[in-house]
């Protein structure tokens, strides 16, 4: 048996130990995924206002400064939701958050 060269042992040294939670930290901000969870909660709200088949076809895609922005699938849903039923599902998810924190739902067509 031969000894690996040196290069080849520095480049198999393992780095030092992280702490899960930095790992994760890092990782979540390396996807992108860190700009979505801070509004989980609300994402979550709209889901369970809306129920499981209008959550497949209007999903929440951005929060800010209040105003949830949902993106649906079909122009007929996008009507629907613009003009009759969108803000009773912003009064549910306030109602399941325990806070008006959406002040406002701006949908838009999933292009």
């Amino acid at each position: 048996m031969h000894s690996p060269r040196p290069e080849q042992a520095k480049r198999r040294k393992r780095k030092d130990a992280v702490p899960f939670g930095d790992a994760l930290s890092s990782f979540l901000k390396a996807s992108g995924l860190a700009l979505k969870l801070p509004h989980l909660a609300i994402y979550r709200a709209w889901d369970e206002a809306a129920g499981r088949e209008l959550a497949r076809r209007a999903r929440p895609v951005g929060f800010r400064s209040g105003a949830l922005s949902v993106e649906v699938e079909s122009a007929a849903h996008l009507h629907e939701l613009q003009n009759f039923t969108g803000e009773q599902y912003r009064i549910l998810a306030n109602a399941r958050l325990g806070a008006a924190e959406i002040k406002k739902i701006v949908f838009r067509l999933k292009s």
